[in-house]
């Protein structure tokens, strides 16, 4: 699958507006060496602990295809049970909106590409949430793309309930 991108990985760091999220991101870059991708043992914890609370994670199963939570920061937490999040897309994201995210998270680990997205981030019954999100690929292998690691950087909304998640200028990168 070709996807138009916007360049490099160099590009997407000097696109990414958010200090910790540009943090993250180099980390990541840190941490895949000279693969393609890292795995999740490759990343190390104290590096991301900081920035613990916009973190969150998917694991893709290969033979099925599923997204599965794998970790979601205090800032998800405080909309998701952290119980539920281990659970499969379908069970986390409404269904008007499930298709759209499973696009967007195929999209990542399938290509593989890095994402970036500002703007709207969410919406809560009327209240917009804006920010900044990035998805990364990750790999057990290096290679072949088998989840994400994400993070959102936004200011929490007064409001709790449920939300819907936007892509809103969406930006993809060469990894």
């Amino acid at each position: 699958m070709d996807f138009p991108t916007n360049g490099t990985f160099e590009d997407f760091l000097s696109h990414i507006q958010s200090p910790s999220l540009r943090a993250i991101a180099q980390h990541w870059d840190m941490a895949r060496g000279i693969l393609r991708m890292p795995s999740w043992m490759d990343l190390q914890s104290a590096a991301l602990s900081p920035y613990s609370k916009m973190l969150w994670s998917f694991a893709c199963d290969q033979k099925t295809g599923e997204f599965n939570g794998r970790a979601a920061g205090d800032k998800l937490n405080n909309w998701l049970d952290a119980k539920s999040y281990s659970g499969g897309l379908q069970d986390l994201v409404p269904p008007p909106n499930y298709g759209q995210i499973e696009q967007h998270l195929a999209k990542v680990i399938l290509t593989p590409l890095a994402g970036r997205s500002s703007g709207r981030l969410f919406k809560l019954r009327d209240f917009v949430v804006t920010g900044e999100r990035i998805a990364l690929p990750m790999a057990e292998d290096g290679k072949t793309g088998d989840g994400i690691l994400g993070a959102s950087d936004y200011a929490p909304p007064p409001l709790l309930g449920p939300l819907q998640l936007i892509h809103e200028n969406v930006e993809w990168y060469e990894i």
